[in-house]
Formats: C-alpha cells, structure tokens, sequence
C-alpha cells in the first residue's frame, strides 16, 4: 500500500507514515489495518472529540483498481455515543482519488485554530480557510470546495451541520449521497474544526498483469450475477416486501410484525413510479443508487432499504415521496439515517407512553404517520434545539433522560439497524457482537437466512429461527465480512471465495487458500474486540435490547423471540473467548499472531 499521510492540524505539520510490511500480510488494508495501526491509541480514557483523537480514512488494496466494487474506503475512530471501536465504509470515488494523489490514507489528529478544509493534490497539502462553509449543507459545500479551487475532477469529503454541532451520530458524505453512516465520524471531524477534504491525483493505481486479467472475468461473472442483477433493477430497497414477509422488517419502532402498505414503500413502487436513473461508486458494475424524480424536475437520491424502512413502516408513514424527502433532509444535515429514524422511532414509542409530553417537544405532538412532525424532529436533531439536543446524542440518551434506557432499541449505544432477528434470528448474534455495536454490515447474516451460503468457507443454511446451532456459521460470517471491509469490498457484490482469493493473490503477491483468507478475517475480528475490551467492554455488553426479545403478536414470525442466552453461549465457544471477561483467551490470541495483544489483555 501506499504511504498514510499523517496530518497535525492543531500544529499544521506533516509526514507519512509507512506500513510495515507485516501488518500489511496480516490485515490486508482498510478497517483491519486501521485496528492494527490505531490499536496503541484507543484507550478507555480518550475523549472521541478531543484533539488527540485520531480520525483515519484509509483505503484498501483493492480501492480504485476497477476490480468488482473496489471504489470504497472507510473512516475509523472511537465511536462517539458507543466509546468502542467505529468503521464507517462509503463508496463513490474519493478513496480512488486519494490513492491517485499519492496516498493510501489520512491519519488525522489535533485540531485546527479556526475551521479549515483540507486540499490534496499530488501529495502537496493545504489547509484552507472554511469559515464561508459553515452551516452549509453537504451537497452546497462540495460545490463550492469544487468552484474554489478550480480543479476538474476533484472530490470532496464533506460534514454538514450536524457534523458541526457535534450530533453523535453524524455522517461525512462524498459525491451523490455516498454516506459514511454510522458511529458519528462526522462529529469527530467537526470536532477538528474540519468541515471537507478536497483531493486530487494523476498518478496511475497499478495493478498487477495477473490482476487485470481475473478483475475483467470478476466483473463480468459479477454483472451477470442475479443478485447484482436486481439490486440495479430496484436497489437495495428491493429486499423490503421479502422481509415484511417474514417478519423481519420492524414497524412502530419494533413493535409492530408486519406492515400492510408495504408496496407503497418498496424498491419496486420506486422503480415503477419516480426511478429516473441510478448511480455507481467508481468502477462498479452493480450501480445500486437510486436516482429519482419526484415530479418537480430536480433529480434527487432515492434511499437504500435502511432510510425506506427507517423513516416509512418504522415511523407508520406510507409515503414514498415523504420518505424520500426524509432521507434527503437527514443527508443534507450529514446524519446517518438508521440512527435518525430510530431515534425518533423512539421519541414516538415514548411520547404514546406518556413518557415524552407535548411540554417535552415544545408543543408537538408526536404521533405516528406524521412526516411533518418528522421532519421538524430532524431539524431539530440536527441543531440541538430543544428535545433535538437530547436526541442528538443517540436513542441510549434519549430512554435515559426519560426514564425508560431500557426502551431503547440499541447495542451498546449503536441504534439497531431494520434486519428483525425474530424474523432472521442470526441477527440477533450479529446486533450483540458487532464490534462497533448494533450493525448488520459487520455481518449481514439475514441474507444467510434467506438462502444465501458460502458451502466452500462453511457458510452453511440453517432455518431462519433456528438457534444455537448456527452461532459458528454467523461466526464465520463474521470473519467473512471482515476480509471484505479490509479489502473494501462491497457486501452487495456476490464474488465468490475461490475469485477473492485469486485476486488478492494476484495483487498482493501471496499464495493464500481461503482458509488464510478467513484467518486474517478472524484475527482482526478479534483484534477490534480486544481494541473494546480496553476501552472498557465486557461480556455483559453482548445483549440485545428488550424489544427484540418480545414476541411480535401478528406478521410472519409471531410468536417467535431468539434463544438468545443459547445462542450467545454457544458463541462464545465457537470464538474461544473467556465466558467471564468476555476477552479472547490467551490461546486464540496467540492462535491468531497476536501476541502483543495477548500479553496487554492477560498478562
């Protein structure tokens, strides 16, 4: 990989930083890497939005090299609402253009004495005066970061105002809407008085001969994959009449089954009603994003099935457009969706409790279906203005500060995402052990329990309520996901074992099997859960919240709540971790290469 260019902004001083070759062999790129090379940082006591906080954006070996869905990177830290490790991953084309510009990450401490944005050009650096951005929103600042500096083909990093305002869970965005979500990078970013990061490159991402050669067969078996196939024809959102279904699509904030306008909200209502285009992260072959028009002539982002179930059956509302303009509102903002809606799935939950009062919202009335009181909820959110400041900080604070924590349908400060496991119930293991708390990224293991195996890596299929013993088939998908967020591939793209496995070989120049290809998963999984075990995580964090462990009373999964405890049981023994500490033991560490790690956690 190529050098990681280290950035003081409190002192404006840089130099690069090398990876070693070991940790290169042993993590491959992107959020493994990162865990290797911000392991010594994270500690319990470091204040996510302080000044010696790193912010790492870092690329994977693949990134920009046109091979199947390689345009990503990703964003690491300390998570602001959850204190563990945080993974953001974003596609579209700054990743590439970074590596273009001569690098393959930014490190990035202190923070500037006024607010800056950064400009990078063939590995000469800028700090530039920012104060004319601020309170603009991500799609006006890229434009005009862009017309400022006069580059053509240029790309923009950006936080919006919730980002500024330090909302817990604020998203940093680049070109159409590609948003780097979850676990609040945004507000660390703001936290530096850094409101965008402009790069630019000419410099050509080689690749080996070998390489070229097996990306252009990936591709094409890729573009002819039927699940690429309908994730173009109707994107992500496609998935939610199948999950309504079986009851694994939440409604009412997770106490609702099943939701009967689901065809007004779907990926299919979409595609035949206000689908205009759709949209491709660099050198991807997929094309996922949706481009829609709502009758007014402007050419908007359509949303993915996260912000459709988010702010449509979660919130009762069953109107396309509206969830559409939702979501845009929450993008223009720089909050994470899934965060956004949960949230205020949560005030709604409360307020039809009695928890919440109109007194409490400064006179609105929270009920369900009602976009307009959404969409002042996000402004709100957005600049911490009266219940929004509350809010702001995540569902967790939210519960708290009115008595009711439990009610909130969260994993150690990490909103759950719209995957029900009494629908799928490998989530639930997923939700309770994802490193950076409730995420069905780390492990997107409902598509496991729709059908979709991996027999060559042990990826098995078991029923879609079975229990304890499928926890070493999500264990293995787990370490599967891993490899892809250190190669940074996408987890839309269907790209077998065997091919992943001839192309790292190829690029890297190693002679891996798939098994080593899953160890290196394994041992960053690990790693990251050493990195919380540091920051103060124990065994008595892998929970899953109260609603999910209550039976819904209609839709296709009544009746039905995990057997968590089994489930978590045999988890544990599958991953080798102590059942009292929650640690790794000593042995798996040592199993895995990670004898520094192993010495700090036991020794």
């Amino acid at each position: 990989m190529l050098p990681i260019l280290k950035i003081n902004l409190t002192t404006n001083e840089t130099e690069e930083f090398i990876i070693p070759k070991e940790w290169e062999r042993n993590f491959l790129g992107g959020a493994s890497l990162a865990a290797r090379m911000l392991y010594p940082y994270l500690t319990k006591e470091l204040d996510p939005l302080s000044p010696e906080a790193p912010l790492l954006f870092i690329n994977g070996p693949f990134s920009g090299t046109n091979g199947p869905t390689t345009g990503r990177f990703t964003i690491c830290g300390k998570g602001v609402a959850t204190g563990l490790w945080a993974e953001s991953h974003i596609g579209g084309f700054w990743g590439p253009e970074l590596r273009k510009a001569g690098y393959d990450g930014l490190w990035i401490t202190g923070k500037a004495p006024s607010q800056v944005y950064l400009w990078i050009e063939q590995g000469r650096f800028e700090a530039r005066d920012a104060a004319g951005l601020m309170g603009r929103d991500v799609y006006e600042t890229q434009e005009l970061v862009r017309a400022e500096l006069g580059v053509k083909g240029a790309r923009v990093a950006v936080i919006g105002e919730a980002g500024e305002r330090g909302v817990k869970y604020a998203s940093i965005c680049c070109d159409h809407g590609r948003m780097a979500g979850r676990t609040g990078m945004g507000a660390v970013m703001g936290s530096k008085n850094l409101k965008a990061i402009a790069v630019h490159g000419t410099h050509k991402i080689e690749v080996t001969e070998q390489y070229a050669a097996l990306r252009s067969a990936a591709n094409r078996e890729l573009k002819q994959d039927n699940e690429s196939k309908v994730m173009g024809e109707v994107g992500s959102a496609g998935a939610a009449n199948y999950s309504e279904y079986l009851g694994a699509m939440p409604a009412k904030y997770y106490h609702q089954g099943s939701f009967e306008a689901v065809d007004n909200i779907s990926g299919a209502k979409m595609t035949e009603s206000i689908l205009v285009g759709q949209s491709a992260c660099q050198g991807c072959v997929i094309a996922c994003g949706r481009v829609v028009n709502l009758g007014d002539g402007k050419k908007r982002k359509g949303p993915e099935y996260e912000t459709v179930v988010g702010f449509g059956p979660n919130l009762l509302i069953d109107d396309l457009h509206e969830v559409v303009r939702l979501g845009e509102m929450c993008d223009k903002y720089g909050m994470d969706t899934i965060s956004t809606a949960n949230t205020i799935g949560l005030a709604f939950h409360l307020f039809e409790m009695g928890k919440i009062t109109a007194q409490d919202t400064g006179g609105l009335d929270l009920r369900w279906g009602d976009f307009l009181a959404v969409r002042q909820l996000i402004r709100m959110i957005a600049r911490r203005e009266g219940i929004g400041d509350v809010m702001a900080n995540g569902s967790r604070a939210l519960g708290k500060a009115f008595g009711a924590e439990e009610e909130a349908v969260q994993v150690n400060g990490l909103e759950v995402a719209y995957h029900d496991p009494r629908g799928v119930s490998g989530m639930a293991l997923s939700y309770a052990t994802s490193p950076r708390g409730a995420c069905h990224n780390q492990s997107d293991y409902f598509f496991v329990d729709w059908g979709h195996t991996y027999e060559d890596i042990g990826i098995q299929f078991f029923d879609r309520h079975a229990h304890a013993e499928k926890a070493a088939n999500v264990a293995r998908h787990q370490d599967w996901r891993t490899h892809f967020n250190s190669m940074l591939i996408c987890i839309f793209a269907n790209v077998p074992p065997a091919t992943q496995v001839g192309l790292v070989n190829a690029q890297l120049n190693l002679n891996w099997t798939t098994a080593d290809l899953m160890k290196s998963g394994e041992r960053a999984w690990n790693l990251k859960r050493a990195i919380n075990i540091r920051m103060g995580l124990t065994g008595r964090n892998d929970i899953l919240p109260k609603a999910l462990l209550e039976p819904y009373n209609e839709g296709g999964s009544a009746g039905y709540v995990p057997d968590f405890d089994g489930m978590i049981h045999a988890y544990y023994e599958v991953r080798g971790w102590d059942w009292e500490t929650g640690k790794p033991k000593k042995e798996k560490l040592l199993e895995l290469g990670l004898e520094e790690v192993a010495q700090d956690l036991w020794e």
